[in-house]
């Protein structure tokens, strides 16, 4: 079964939760902001996802990926093994 819109919003919130940890609120919230299609709460909760969700996930991913490589990818590995109905 493929993934819901509100599992997009959970899988994204937590994601943009684990990165504020990593990176500090305000750059994680600042590159999430960046992101075409992605609506946030000021403590970044996903409020909405316009467009392709899993094309809005990719980007979020890519907006962390290319701040801080490799510890980015262990981070969002490890949400994605909760979520199996997930493409990577």
């Amino acid at each position: 079964m493929d993934p819901s819109q509100n599992d997009y919003k959970e899988i994204l919130t937590e994601i943009i939760k684990k990165q504020t940890v990593i990176l500090g609120p305000q750059i994680a919230l600042l590159k999430a902001k960046g992101v075409v299609g992605l609506s946030l709460s000021d403590d970044g909760k996903v409020l909405n996802i316009a467009g392709d969700p899993q094309e809005v996930l990719q980007k979020v991913i890519d907006q962390y990926v290319a701040l801080s490589g490799e510890i980015v990818k262990n981070a969002v590995n490890s949400i994605f093994a909760k979520y199996p109905s997930f493409k990577r």
